[in-house]
């Protein structure tokens, strides 16, 4: 019956290891209120795990590292310091803005990704959209006169990590829906921004000279600006296998 009512109730770590914790006990000899105490602890483990593998499949990271992960021998001393102030998430608390520039392989994605994950393991929500997707999907919802629910599901995040803004430019319908979305978050909700173009050639991207401002003053606004421009660490790491391989 104890299967049954752990089904009942909902309670997955105790129906699947009431028996280990039995024969466990059953040798330690806990009291009661110990025996109770483990058996509450280990269901809150385990769903509090599902909760953050639940997070981190919702944020759709094309892959998944930590701030353990991330290596910042290739950065300047003050970006590695950088790193170490973003790693508190102190800035999602804040609703306070991170742009990372710099020139392709040196990390920006990466970083990103790595407090993303720092942000799902810390109960936030997070979304993970390379722009060009981003695109995708505004113009997906426009098409379908769904743009106020995908507005709604933008502002939900606790923190909302566009990447590789630069590389596709948008239409001036698309720019302002971004805008808004943007705007909507400004102050209260974090974004993560990354691009490989510094600010003053955005306009290349939105092709709107107002426009431009207007996002920039919105996303740059106490924000925590990050120029990683440098030797790409991808090129670094491909010539040393390179090496490697041709001693061989």
């Amino acid at each position: 019956m104890i299967e049954v009512y752990a089904k009942r109730l909902r309670l997955p770590f105790i129906r699947n290891n009431y028996r280990d914790l039995i024969a466990d006990a059953r040798e330690n000899k806990p009291d009661y209120a110990e025996f109770l105490e483990e058996i509450l602890k280990g269901e809150t483990m385990s769903r509090n795990e599902n909760c953050i593998q639940k997070r981190l499949q919702l944020a759709h990271f094309p892959n998944r590292m930590t701030l353990e992960d991330f290596q910042t021998e290739h950065l300047r001393i003050e970006i590695q310091q950088k790193v170490k102030e973003l790693s508190t998430l102190e800035f999602i608390q804040k609703g306070e803005n991170v742009i990372l520039i710099g020139n392709p392989g040196t990390g920006k994605s990466a970083l990103s990704i790595c407090l993303g994950v720092e942000a799902c393991l810390n109960n936030m929500s997070v979304l993970f959209i390379g722009v060009s997707d981003l695109l995708i999907e505004i113009r997906e919802a426009m098409s379908q006169n769904q743009i106020l629910r995908y507005k709604k599901r933008f502002e939900s995040f606790d923190l909302v990590i566009l990447d590789e803004l630069g590389y596709c430019s948008f239409d001036q319908k698309s720019g302002e829906i971004l805008f808004n979305l943007i705007s909507s978050r400004n102050g209260k909700k974090s974004i993560v921004v990354t691009s490989n173009l510094e600010l003053n050639r955005w306009k290349e991207i939105f092709r709107d000279e107002v426009l431009t401002a207007a996002m920039i003053d919105r996303l740059a606004y106490k924000a925590h600006m990050i120029n990683m421009t440098g030797q790409s660490y991808r090129l670094k790491e491909t010539k040393k296998w390179v090496e490697e391989k041709s001693e061989k």
